[in-house]
Formats: structure tokens, C-alpha cells, sequence
């Protein structure tokens, strides 16, 4: 596990995990004081990822990129020297939740997921990104 990161296996959450929901629950509520709450689902958020298993030459970064634009996700995806893929996410919480269930969980149809990580998550003001690429 990485310092201050979010460690994912087979789909559960570690103490990081709902410290990371805790801290962003709070931001939150400090930037809805005052203010009719929109939908907690609209923040923005970044995450980066890597995932961990059968995840090399089997088109996972492809079908990461279209289950990312199909959720309105913006942010990138590259295989990594060690055999892993990893990324970043960006989007409204409510769609980068699903994404994270997607890459922990399914993948792409060959693909075996071993254990997904997820770490770096923060509360952005705006989006860095204008789609969702395959980082050759």
C-alpha cells in the first residue's frame, strides 16, 4: 500500500478508502454552507489508479477509454514496464465511483484483475483534461 493511498483488493475498501471518503465528504460540506447542495454527485474529483493482474495485451487501456468517455470521464491510461496498467481519473464523483467498480471488478473481457489501487484522490475545481487518452 502506498502512504496515503487507497488499496483496493478483489472489491474491498481499506481504512485509507473511507478516510479518503470521510476527507472529501467534509470538503464538501465546507463549500455547501450557506449554498442549496447542487448534488454531492456533481464535485469533481481526481484519482489516479493502478491495476494489478492479466492487464497487458488484452485491450484493457481501449475498453478503460471507452467505459471512461461513456461515463463522461476525462483523464488517461498507460501500460506500465512492470506489467500493471495505471492512470487518472477525472470527472463528477458520481461517475468516477462507477469507473473505479468498472476497473476493480471487470475490465476489459480477457483481463484478470488481480487487485486494483487508487490513490491521490482530491476534490479539483476544474477538470485538467479535455477527454480520456491511451498514453503510448
Amino acid at each position: 500500500m502506498q502512504k496515503g493511498g487507497v488499496w483496493v483488493q478483489k472489491g474491498h475498501l481499506t481504512q485509507n478508502a473511507a478516510n479518503s471518503a470521510a476527507q472529501i465528504s467534509a470538503a464538501l460540506g465546507e463549500r455547501s454552507k450557506g449554498l442549496s447542495m447542487a448534488a454531492e454527485g456533481d464535485t469533481l474529483v481526481s484519482v489516479d489508479y493502478e491495476i494489478f493482474g492479466k492487464v497487458q495485451g488484452v485491450f484493457f487501456r481501449k475498453y478503460t477509454q471507452a467505459e471512461g468517455k461513456k461515463l463522461g470521464l476525462v483523464g488517461w491510461v498507460q501500460n506500465t514496464d512492470r506489467g500493471t496498467v495505471k492512470g487518472q481519473l477525472q470527472g463528477p464523483i458520481s461517475k468516477v465511483r462507477p469507473m473505479q467498480e468498472w476497473l476493480q471488478r471487470r475490465g476489459s473481457p480477457k483481463s484478470h484483475i488481480d487487485r486494483a489501487n487508487f490513490n491521490n484522490e482530491k476534490v479539483i475545481s476544474k477538470l485538467d483534461y479535455a477527454d480520456f487518452q491511451i498514453v503510448k
